[in-house]
């Protein structure tokens, strides 16, 4: 079920698969790596429907690891490095059986059997059809990681069609549905995968530059990083045709200025979910949040204005949850969005919306607004507990400059009630320099 993809793979031959730490390695090199990850995990006794979790940064190393561990039919727990606690939570949880942890070459690599055996309904399913899996876990970032378990070989007929070969930044890790998506796609299609060991607006800038990308997938939040440093100003960025993001909403007022700042670079927005794949999209416009869903093996409905969704890849269901499948196969995203024809625009998770005494506020309406604010460089808005309205709205704003966090908040509140109703302007303003987003560059609401 997954030989075609090997097939294809090897009509490449010499041409660039995957960049990384300046090297560029072809498709016979990679696959001939994958061939010596073959023989490391013959030698660890590692075989067909195993649960194995691999272990580390992205790399060619990395890549080749998780292409051998499909070919074999094993199924894949890839995990980025981790704090211990969480850690061990993901190898419980996943019931993993082997753990590989990768070494900068082939040496390096260790395999360790943990004495476990998995033996979760979702996994006898996999073995029973004979066809490799995938476990990915969310980021928790709203409460407790759920782990997704995925039909490989279903994940990778999304990738049959023939496509342009482009060559694409690797910027999500591969413990995450867009890093998959990317690798595979890529791949796929004969392109060239170039990674970075450092995510930062500098050296996104310095290897699309150095690497001649076509293709940048990332996300909101790192695109917001990206235009306050001002690092698209000192590359040659000519080569860039295409920047997808996802994961989270885009705040607009980003999106119009990332198409002012790139005015020949196609801006797309995707949709995409660890349980379903990635779906089909198209923007309306470049500097548009409204867009098309849906394409091959996908179906959605609107009900109550949340976004539930059909996918022929959907996962088989959670590890350590019950799977929000209706009867006829719909996913409850738990997105709430509006509707304008046939396009959509995603308003944020319905956990997320704050109850200001009974009327809704979306946090990234709030934060587009704060955000044209020239003292504010990112925003990150939620709801706090409140006796009298059952919550209130609160904001943590990182700044352009050094300011009197007590005339922020004035600042805040008056620039903010004359561009939105009484109810959504935050009663809470906390000035604070760090970060707001999580390893994989999406915000943490919890945060706040």
């Amino acid at each position: 079920m997954t030989t075609w993809f090997f097939q294809r793979l090897e009509q490449f031959g010499d041409a660039d698969a995957i960049v990384f730490d300046g090297r560029t390695h072809s498709y016979a090199h990679v696959l001939g790596l994958t061939a010596r990850w073959g023989a490391l995990l013959d030698t660890h006794g590692i075989r067909a429907g195993d649960v194995v979790a691999l272990e580390g940064p992205s790399s060619v190393e990395a890549c080749a690891g998780l292409l051998a561990l499909i070919e074999r039919g094993a199924i894949v727990v890839p995990m980025a490095p981790l704090p211990a606690a969480k850690r061990t939570e993901f190898l419980d949880v996943a019931e993993v059986e082997a753990v590989v942890t990768l070494g900068a070459s082939a040496a390096g690599h260790r395999v360790e059997r943990t004495g476990r055996r998995a033996g979760h309904d979702l996994y006898d399913r996999l073995r029973s059809s004979a066809t490799p899996g995938l476990v990915l876990f969310s980021s928790g970032t709203t409460g407790r990681s759920k782990a997704t378990v995925l039909d490989m070989a279903k994940v990778l007929d999304k990738y049959r069609e023939v496509r342009r070969a482009q060559r694409t930044l690797g910027f999500l890790n591969l413990d995450h549905i867009g890093g998959i998506n990317t690798l595979l796609h890529t791949l796929s299609q004969g392109g060239a995968l170039v990674t970075i060991a450092e995510r930062t607006p500098d050296t996104v800038c310095s290897a699309i530059a150095a690497h001649h990308i076509h293709v940048l997938p990332t996300t909101p939040t790192f695109l917001n990083m990206l235009l306050i440093s001002g690092a698209y100003e000192s590359h040659d960025l000519s080569s860039l045709r295409l920047i997808t993001y996802g994961t989270e909403p885009m705040p607009l007022g980003v999106l119009q200025k990332l198409h002012e700042a790139l005015p020949e670079v196609r801006l797309k927005q995707t949709y995409g979910l660890s349980e379903l794949g990635i779906m089909a999209t198209k923007s309306r416009s470049d500097d548009s949040l409204w867009v098309k869903l849906g394409g091959e093996g996908f179906d959605y409905e609107i009900r109550d204005a949340i976004l539930w969704i059909r996918s022929d890849m959907a996962m088989l269901g959670y590890l350590n949850a019950p799977a929000p499948f209706d009867e006829q196969g719909y996913f409850n995203t738990q997105d709430a969005v509006e509707t304008d024809g046939e396009y959509v625009r995603i308003l944020g998770r319905k956990s997320e919306i704050i109850n200001v005494a009974g009327e809704k506020v979306y946090p990234s309406e709030v934060e587009n607004v704060l955000l044209e604010m020239d003292i504010i460089a990112d925003a990150t808005v939620s709801g706090r507990s409140s006796h009298i309205t059952g919550q209130v709205v609160q904001a943590l704003v990182k700044l352009t400059h050094p300011a009197d966090p007590k005339e922020v908040a004035r600042q805040v509140r008056q620039f903010c009630s004359t561009r939105l109703e009484s109810y959504k302007v935050p009663l809470l303003v906390e000035v604070g320099q760090d970060d707001h987003h999580s390893e994989r560059f999406k915000k943490v609401r919890a945060a706040v």
